[in-house]
């Protein structure tokens, strides 16, 4: 949380790499303006509580939750406490898993 925000702004900073996997933790103030992402993403709430708007579906959110956006779905969070942060782990190739095996993305698991 130290990082943040950086030197240049941002409410986010890389903290780790490998493969298709990048960690960040994010810590938007005010207001979240992100944008969709072109990878399959995860959050793991670390601090903090507000509400998860992905779509049209709007869910609570608190510590220790852990929330999935796809990639390319609109998503932000809104009405979150000042002390919220999160981790962001972005994974897969460019498009999300889905666009890779449909299947998958259906939950078929044969």
């Amino acid at each position: 949380m130290q990082q943040l925000p950086t030197s240049d702004g941002k409410p986010f900073a890389e903290l780790f790499s490998h493969g298709s996997l990048s960690v960040e933790i994010y810590a938007p103030r005010g207001r979240d303006a992100q944008k969709p992402h072109t990878r399959d993403e995860v959050y793991i709430v670390a601090e903090g509580s507000g509400v998860f708007v992905i779509g049209d579906q709007r869910m609570n959110f608190a510590a220790g939750d852990f929330l999935f956006a796809a990639a390319g779905e609109v998503h932000r969070f809104e009405d979150f406490t000042d002390d919220f942060y999160t981790w962001v782990l972005f994974y897969g190739p460019e498009g999300g898993e889905s666009a890779q095996d449909p299947e998958w993305a259906l939950g078929d698991s044969e």
